[in-house]
């Protein structure tokens, strides 16, 4: 079982380190809010990932025909939902904690709009599946017993944003908020990218096959 959770962590830690959306969302909210803005919204990716551990552990076979049979609606709606949250990030000032300090950096928001980005990419469940299988773990028992399992997934998942928005959240401190402000657009836009390419795919899918 040690081994198990060992492995569950590293499972936790890699899932989370794959630079996307949620990479570029939580660096985004590290300069612009600090470390806890980053961790907060973090811990949305680490619920995502918690849960796509619990779906891939219970229900693998059921996961993997739904995603093969819906693959181009969900990377239509996945990709315009990226896409809305990238131009979110595009065209408004989300450096604007920084200049009023009267209220904290970070809110309920961080979190949802984490979840929300991290369920408007389900492929990610896939990523989540493969490492179970690359680890070698794969629990024998779908009951309670393997809650260590899926609290170790969190448990990496949790360290990798806890140092990744950490680390942001310090380097901010070495730029203008004029710079921050640009980088913080220029993620927008990457995000966006990332969302058109996404529901395009769904899309030249939907009328060529």
């Amino acid at each position: 079982m040690l081994l198990d959770i060992l492995k569950a962590f590293l499972v936790g830690l890699c899932a989370s380190a794959p630079l996307g959306p949620m990479a570029i969302l939580v660096l985004q909210k590290s300069l612009s809010g600090g470390h806890r803005a980053g961790f907060f919204t973090g811990l949305g990716a680490t619920f995502t990932d918690t849960l796509y551990s619990v779906i891939a552990i219970f229900a693998l076979a059921i996961t993997q025909q739904f995603i093969t049979e819906h693959e181009v609606f969900i990377k239509i709606t996945g990709g315009i939902a990226i896409i809305l949250l990238g131009a979110n990030m595009l065209f408004k000032d989300p450096f604007r904690k920084m200049k009023d300090q009267s209220g904290p950096s970070y809110s309920i928001k961080d979190f949802l709009q984490a979840v929300a980005t991290g369920l408007s990419n389900p492929f990610a469940i896939l990523i989540i599946m493969s490492l179970f299988g690359f680890f070698g773990l794969a629990p024998e028992s779908r009951d309670l017993t393997v809650a260590p399992v899926i609290l170790a997934v969190s448990g990496g998942s949790m360290t990798y944003w806890f140092f990744y928005s950490l680390i942001f959240s310090r380097i901010r401190k070495n730029f203008k908020l004029s710079t921050l402000l640009w980088i913080g657009r220029i993620s927008g836009a990457i995000i966006m990218i990332i969302g058109i390419a996404l529901a395009s795919d769904g899309l030249m899918k939907l009328i060529f096959e």
